[in-house]
């Protein structure tokens, strides 16, 4: 029993380590203020707002004449081979291919609705019917050819539906008119 008890003042001299040692010490933000060069100018209204010194490097987008449309429209015009890797892609999925165009608009606007959520220009017209049993991209391809000769004023987009969940999977525009 007298080996298992042990003084105050053993104890004490072992819990003697600085209280500090294992404190973490305190956030204070996630860079210090000399990783961000800062020139200051007197009465200068560009000092007001920063973005860690690269202002000059962000622009917004302009919405006039350079609209943008669905998935891909980021990109410069896809060519045959660009389509038919994208298309490659949906069929590999199991998904099935089908063609849509839209004559007037090839985008999402709003002319009868202002409630929040509905949009115009989100149903198209489809060219013919999904083509179910697809396995080769360039009957794809053969089609979206038609469907340019056919309405070669009109946006046409290739969208892959999910025959198993019932959900529209993918959707690029796959031609835009001369005009846009």
């Amino acid at each position: 029993m007298a080996s298992s008890m042990m003084s105050t003042a053993t104890v004490a001299s072992v819990n003697r380590a600085p209280v500090q040692a294992s404190m973490v010490a305190p956030f204070n933000g996630l860079k210090s203020a000399s990783a961000f060069p800062v020139t200051r100018k007197a009465n200068d209204i560009t000092t007001l707002a920063s973005n860690g010194g690269r202002v000059q490097c962000m622009q917004v987008w302009p919405p006039v004449g350079l609209k943008k449309f669905e998935t891909l429209s980021y990109l410069p015009p896809l060519s045959v081979e660009s389509l038919a890797k994208e298309v490659e892609y949906l069929l590999r999925n199991k998904w099935i291919p089908c063609l849509e165009f839209e004559l007037e608009h090839g985008f999402v606007y709003r002319e009868h609705g202002n409630s929040p959520g509905y949009y115009d220009g989100r149903y198209w017209t489809m060219w013919k019917l999904p083509m179910f049993g697809c396995t080769d991209p360039s009957q794809v391809i053969a089609e979206l050819e038609e469907a340019k000769k056919t309405y070669p004023e009109a946006f046409i987009r290739i969208i892959g539906f999910d025959n198993v969940r019932q959900t529209q999977c993918v959707s690029f525009i796959a031609y835009k008119p001369a005009s846009y």
